[in-house]
């Protein structure tokens, strides 16, 4: 049976979207992934699906908020925003919470190459850390 889990980030537009993404892609085997805001965006960037698409990854959420998931049992929920004590909730549900931090490329400044470059370096990441810490949670 798949494990079930959640990203939690403020505007669900990036980080969360490329997390639940990413392993609904590569390790949908074994995980469903979901992700949520707590104040969403009401959007996906177009610069996480552009990076999405990159790598092969095919995006199909939309930005949410995290009441959509009360009452849903997850095995693990994972904080991907940096500020997480003051933009992520705390988790009521079912589920054990772990915070794995990445920068916001929403809020990065430059040109449109220097912030895409961002997305990348936030998408490389995510594409890594995430499944490493997932497999440690593999019973």
């Amino acid at each position: 049976m798949k494990r079930k889990v959640l990203f939690l980030c403020t505007g669900n537009s990036c980080r969360s979207q490329m997390a639940e993404a990413i392993v609904n892609e590569y390790h949908g085997k074994l995980w469903e992934a979901h992700s949520a805001g707590t104040k969403p965006a009401g959007h996906v960037h177009p610069m996480t699906l552009k990076t999405l698409a990159e790598i092969g990854g095919h995006h199909q959420g939309r930005s949410k908020g995290v009441d959509e998931f009360q009452g849903v049992d997850f095995d693990l929920i994972i904080t991907v925003c940096d500020d997480a004590a003051k933009d992520c909730p705390v988790w009521l549900g079912k589920g054990k919470r772990v915070h794995l931090g990445f920068p916001d490329p929403a809020a990065a400044l430059g040109s449109n190459e220097e912030i895409y470059d961002i997305f990348c370096q936030v998408r490389d990441e995510i594409f890594v850390k995430v499944p490493a810490l997932l497999k440690q949670h593999e019973d």
